[in-house]
């Protein structure tokens, strides 16, 4: 199928993006809560084709085990995943060298998403924009609030770091993010609501589109998030895997509360 281009979206843009996340290990999608407790959530490829036929705007795979070995699994289930929709998808997990990128967005992927990896070695956001264009990058963060402060953790939120998330979002914006997938591991899985209070002070000063994840239980949340933040994008997983919010219902939502989505 013909996708559309996987250039992000200007700030100036107005239409909301909807992005189901594929977290997945071992060829299965996997969902917990704060990112622990995994349980299945289905086949990735399955799924993905579901929610391009429900109008999902984009979507994101997490290959949240991923090892140099597994490199090739991770590419066929890109080709797979390509020949099944036609939205653009951005794909993350165990992106240590431009050969990986490349691979990957040769293989099918709109964009690659990269996060520990350019924590430890900074100027790979350098390498990767120079390489694929700004559009292209999309740096994700783990964030968790510790005594008072927002702080970036690694692999897969096990590591905590003492960077502060505000600090490391505004070097990645620098060195040539195209967009940022902020996740909050306060409320991932927790189904309570978006860190709206930490998203809308990260939009204010962001030249980039932001994608908001961790917290979506319902389809208010969803209302409250974009009223709120203003933000570009809202990331969900386990509301769509399990069927307790449907794509179309929740852009109905949205454009009853004013907030432009494309249906």
């Amino acid at each position: 199928m013909n996708k559309p281009s996987g250039n992000v979206l200007a700030k100036t843009c107005l239409a909301k993006r909807i992005i189901p996340c594929l977290d997945v290990k071992d060829g299965r999608t996997v969902k917990g809560v704060n990112f622990v407790a995994l349980r299945d959530a289905g086949d990735p490829v399955e799924l993905a084709f579901q929610y391009s036929q429900q109008g999902a705007d984009e979507l994101v795979f997490l290959d949240i085990t991923a090892t140099h070995e597994r490199r090739k699994t991770l590419v066929d289930l890109v080709k797979s995943v390509a020949t099944q929709v036609n939205i653009p998808f951005t794909i993350g997990g165990g992106i240590n060298e431009i050969a990986d990128a490349d691979i990957l967005l040769n293989s099918g992927a709109d964009k690659i998403s990269v996060n520990s990896a350019v924590v430890r070695n900074p100027a790979f956001i350098d390498e990767l924009a120079l390489a694929f264009g700004k559009q292209f990058v999309v740096v994700a963060i783990d964030t968790k609030f510790i005594e008072g402060k927002n702080y970036v953790h690694l692999n897969g939120g096990r590591i905590k770091t003492d960077i502060e998330t505000e600090d490391w979002i505004r070097e990645a914006e620098a060195r040539g993010a195209g967009e940022i997938l902020l996740t909050s591991m306060d409320h991932d899985g927790t189904k309570a609501g978006f860190d709206n209070d930490l998203l809308k002070n990260i939009n204010v000063t962001l030249g980039i589109p932001l994608i908001a994840s961790g917290g979506a239980g319902n389809v208010q949340h969803f209302v409250d998030l974009f009223h709120t933040t203003n933000v570009d994008a809202a990331l969900a997983a386990s509301v769509f895997h399990y069927g307790e919010i449907l794509i179309p219902d929740l852009k109905k939502k949205l454009k009853q509360n004013n907030i432009d989505v494309r249906l």
